[in-house]
């Protein structure tokens, strides 16, 4: 099942893409306002309000990222050995996690910014979304614990300004520009997917391939990290987790940076692939 949110016009609607169709979940069942609100319920719930609710071609409605505001919005950075090697970090011991800032997020076809303030150093980053599906704490680190706990898998750029990294231990500010986190095109349910740690991940700028990598390369699994970080706190319903990058970013190759005219592409295999614009900050 592919679910995703779309421009109702007075408001943002759920639906599930069957297609060239999606459902318009929303005009069936008014109280799926969001899409927590759908996830929370579960896919029961979508199929059954399926039956009556409106179709609507995909290609006369305007996609949103999935989850527009998710309770939490968190990266892992440092996953995949050649991402490592390319960056000059040493293999961390540990998961290092950072906050995206909810005010990052864009959905498909949305501009990214070149920020006024930071235009030299934008980099892309494609990466795997993990999107939480039940209210969970101290998840073990076990496939089908995790899997029971995910409401589906989805396509991120976390997009990155490199030279404000690079002063900011901590990432939060330097991952979270406005637009900086382009989300979509949907979320492709766990039963789509036979094994989420064998995806090839590939990124485009402009047509040309800049990374093209495979889930399978992680240093920590998205089980690990589910586990991880439940841990520590509690997960919730619609919490977006992006779980990497593989090589090839522009970080350290000065004339790979993102431009205004650019076009970033990121495709995952069984999701479908993420395409943004890239335009100067607008004043």
């Amino acid at each position: 099942m592919r679910l995703a949110t779309f421009d109702g016009r007075a408001a943002w609607h759920v639906g599930i893409v069957e297609g060239d169709e999606i459902v318009d979940l929303t005009a069936a069942d008014p109280t799926l306002v969001t899409m927590v609100d759908l996830l929370a319920r579960g896919p029961a719930a979508a199929a059954s309000s399926s039956a009556t609710a409106p179709r609507l071609p995909v290609s006369a409605v305007k996609l949103g990222p999935p989850v527009p505001r998710p309770p939490k919005f968190l990266a892992i950075g440092y996953n995949y050995a050649a991402h490592l090697e390319e960056t000059h970090m040493a293999r961390p011991t540990r998961q290092a996690w950072f906050n995206k800032q909810q005010t990052s997020i864009v959905g498909p076809g949305d501009p990214v910014w070149i920020p006024a303030i930071a235009p030299d150093e934008v980099d892309y980053e494609g990466e795997l979304g993990v999107v939480i599906g039940r209210r969970c704490k101290d998840v073990p680190n076990d496939k089908s614990a995790v899997l029971d706990v995910i409401a589906g898998f989805t396509i991120v750029n976390d997009v990155s300004v490199r030279d404000w990294q690079e002063l900011e231990p901590g990432m939060v500010v330097s991952k979270s520009f406005d637009t900086h986190g382009p989300i979509g095109p949907w979320i492709v349910t766990p039963d789509e997917i036979d094994d989420p740690l064998s995806l090839g991940l590939r990124t485009y700028v402009n047509g040309d391939l800049r990374q093209d990598g495979n889930t399978k390369d992680m240093l920590f699994t998205i089980y690990e990290q589910v586990s991880y970080l439940s841990s520590a706190f509690t997960l919730e319903v619609g919490d977006v987790l992006s779980t990497g990058t593989p090589s090839g970013i522009a970080w350290h190759r000065p004339g790979m940076y993102l431009k205004a005219g650019n076009t970033v592409r990121v495709e995952i295999e069984k999701i479908g692939a993420l395409e943004n614009p890239v335009i100067a900050e607008p004043a």
